[in-house]
């Protein structure tokens, strides 16, 4: 059962990485969770849309990402300065954020 949760935790973990790079890949604009679903399910990394809200406020609580329309129908998110400054490789990753080595 510890290899099912450690696996568990590694994809949440991943998808928090690919999250920030999604909602990267829009800025300045702000990208909406059904957006960040649909690649994250390309990529397979399926997560409910439920569990793309958890994860979402997961980032916002570590700083890295503002959410605009919590509560509402629909949700979006921009990365924060702190949140560019990690997907950037200028500052180093929060635990719970899977940010690959850097290779170059």
């Amino acid at each position: 059962m510890q290899d099912g949760i450690d696996i568990e935790q590694r994809q949440r973990e991943e998808a928090r990485w690919r999250m920030l790079r999604v909602v990267d890949a829009g800025r300045p604009i702000a990208v909406s969770e059904q957006i960040i679903w649909r690649v994250l399910a390309d990529i397979k990394l399926a997560l409910s849309l439920v569990g793309v809200r958890r994860e979402l406020q997961y980032l916002r609580d570590s700083g890295l990402l503002e959410l605009e329309g919590e509560g509402g129908e629909t949700w979006f998110a921009k990365l924060t300065s702190s949140g560019v400054d990690v997907v950037e490789y200028n500052f180093p990753a929060p635990a719970g954020v899977a940010r690959p080595k850097k290779y170059w």
